[in-house]
C-alpha cells in the first residue's frame, strides 16, 4: 500500500461516529488537497468486508454518490441512519454531522 493511501485510511478512521465528511475533506485531512476524486477510486476499491468507515463519506453537495437505489447506496444509507447522520426518509444530514 502507498503511503498516500495510507494517509487516506487515517484520516478515514478519524471521522467521529455520526459524522460526515466529502470526498475533498478527506482529501485535505490526508494532505491531499484537490484529490478528492482519486480519494472517492481510492474507497470504491475497498474490499466489501472492509472495517474502514467509507460511508461515512459523502460528495460535496452532502448527497450519497452512488445511484439511488442501487445496493451500495442502500448500503450506504443503512450504515448513516445506523449513526444518526440520516433520517429514515433518505434526508442525509449534512449540515448537522459534517466534520471537522
Amino acid at each position: 500500500m502507498n503511503q498516500a493511501a495510507e494517509q487516506v485510511y487515517a484520516a478515514l478512521l478519524a471521522i467521529p461516529a455520526g459524522r460526515l465528511c466529502s470526498y475533498g475533506d478527506i482529501a485535505k485531512l490526508a494532505g491531499l488537497p484537490g484529490r478528492a476524486r482519486w480519494v472517492g477510486r481510492l474507497l470504491s476499491q475497498l474490499p466489501t468486508n472492509s472495517q474502514l468507515p467509507w460511508f461515512r463519506v459523502i460528495n460535496s453537495q452532502g448527497k450519497i454518490s452512488f445511484p439511488p437505489a442501487s445496493s451500495n447506496y442502500e448500503r450506504q444509507l443503512r450504515e448513516l441512519i445506523r449513526e444518526g447522520s440520516a433520517e429514515a426518509s433518505g434526508k442525509i444530514l449534512w449540515r448537522q454531522c459534517r466534520w471537522p
